[in-house]
């Protein structure tokens, strides 16, 4: 009989089923099988995965997903392609950089996402500009007004007082300021092109 370990090289394991005898068997739905498989492949699976990914999380959560893989579409596997660690492997490989290019598909679309955000709608922009273009006409049109009717207009439109609030400010007639304000509203109007 021989002794334990006799025949073998230090450090090696036991001589067992190789990765294509347990995957052929897992294709068949063996259980225990898959158990051996997933002790041969999974630290090297890992491996891979956080060489690509560099994120622990990421990496163990696309490693589970790989060997799930491998259980539910061992059938596919073809020794005379290669061996059955290089099909582990390369689906891991492929899985990795998949959940790589999904991230930064992801990172692209919520970049783009809050540049939307912040970009106003073309009818806000639009009516920015029609409002800016217009309160330059109407700026240039008090210009054209005399001091008087000026002083009564902003007093009373832009300032919001009353008509005898104006009065009582500027220490005039009630009716003086009414004249001001209906003669200066008339040269804004031509001024402005707006017909009655």
């Amino acid at each position: 009989m021989e002794a334990p370990g006799v025949g073998r090289a230090p450090g090696s394991r036991p001589a067992g089923p190789d990765a294509e005898a347990l995957l052929t068997a897992v294709a068949l739905g063996d259980q225990e099988a898959f158990g051996q498989l997933y002790d041969l492949v999974s630290g090297p699976v890992l491996g891979l995965v956080t060489r690509v990914l560099r994120d622990p999380g990421q990496s163990e959560e696309v490693a589970q997903e790989v060997l799930v893989e491998v259980w539910r579409s061992a059938a596919r596997f073809r020794p005379d392609k290669g061996s059955a660690m290089t099909w582990v492997l390369t689906m891991a490989h492929r899985r990795a950089v998949d959940r790589v290019r999904a991230s930064q598909a992801r990172a692209e679309r919520e970049s783009k996402a809050a540049l939307l955000e912040r970009t106003p709608a073309y009818d806000e922009v639009s009516e920015q500009v029609e409002a800016r273009l217009e309160g330059q006409r109407v700026r240039r049109c008090l210009g054209a007004l005399t001091e008087r009717q000026r002083e009564s207009v902003t007093l009373a439109y832009y300032r919001g007082l009353t008509y005898r609030e104006v009065a009582q400010l500027l220490a005039l007639p009630l009716g003086t300021v009414k004249t001001r304000l209906r003669d200066g509203l008339i040269r804004l109007r031509d001024c402005l092109g707006v017909t009655a």
